[in-house]
């Protein structure tokens, strides 16, 4: 009998809301250590694939597996061990500092306790730049800011390599969406060093055609006419393809050695 397969796994998932389908029969491994970047045209089903990855939603028909293991199956309690949540929105009731938001993602460690917890949580503010807002009020800061701060929670969550060699994965839903040109390519960059460095598999839900190519290992491309798409990000994003799921014309340049595109 083979071994399972590693990683975040779909199998024929269907969604269905009010009669309409939102997927169906998407078939996908994503492999852990990677950066997997998930786009297509709207409506596509892009928020509602995370949602079936990160066990937030359970598909219709078909399977979800995590390293051979229906994620349906998976305590929450173990769930939030091996993976960190960013959604769209993650609005905060109460007056909490971005500090203590950061520290919201130590809580599914709250049984076992990492020697330095306060230094796990500094170094997540420190490694999205917000540690100088840490005193601040949350509800205070501009968007770009909390997206930031919440990039550091789901950090803090992940932090370390599980004791048993499990994989981690940070699943992100639009995490450039509220940020300046600066920080999206500071927040994709930092994702990827926690990708190939940290050995933390990535998922994020992008729009930008060019930052996919410039930071994603691999594109996993969804739209209703076409069908999905998985393979290495270079390989799925061609200047064809963007022309038949985006109905855009584009050429290509290089940029430091990286395919990007020119719209227009």
């Amino acid at each position: 009998m083979s071994a399972p397969a590693a990683g975040l796994q779909c199998i024929n998932a269907r969604v269905q809301v009010g009669g309409r389908t939102l997927l169906e029969g998407l078939t996908a491994t994503l492999p852990p250590g990677r950066f997997t970047a998930i786009l297509g045209p709207n409506g596509a089903g892009k928020s509602t694939l995370l949602s079936l990855l990160s066990a937030q939603r359970k598909p219709d028909a078909g399977q979800v597996l995590l390293d051979g293991m229906p994620l349906s199956s998976l305590p929450a309690a173990t769930l939030a061990l091996r993976r960190a949540v960013v959604p769209q929105e993650s609005a905060v009731a109460f007056d909490f500092t971005a500090r203590e938001v950061a520290e919201l993602g130590r809580y599914p460690h709250r049984q076992q306790p990492a020697p330095h917890e306060a230094a796990i949580v500094d170094g997540a503010l420190g490694a999205t730049g917000v540690i100088a807002l840490a005193e601040r009020s949350f509800n205070t800061l501009s968007g770009g800011e909390k997206a930031r701060v919440h990039l550091a929670r789901a950090l803090a969550q992940v932090w370390s390599p599980r004791p048993d060699g499990a994989a981690r994965w940070l699943l992100l839903d639009e995490p450039t969406a509220a940020l300046d040109l600066a920080h999206q390519h500071q927040a994709l960059r930092l994702l990827r060093d926690w990708a190939h460095g940290e050995g933390c598999s990535v998922v994020a839900v992008l729009h930008d055609v060019n930052l996919a190519l410039r930071y994603a290992d691999d594109v996993l491309l969804l739209s209703p006419d076409t069908g999905a798409l998985h393979g290495a990000a270079g390989e799925v994003l061609t200047r064809d393809r963007i022309g038949e799921v985006w109905a855009v014309r584009c050429r290509e340049v290089l940029a430091d050695g990286v395919a990007q595109y020119v719209f227009g």
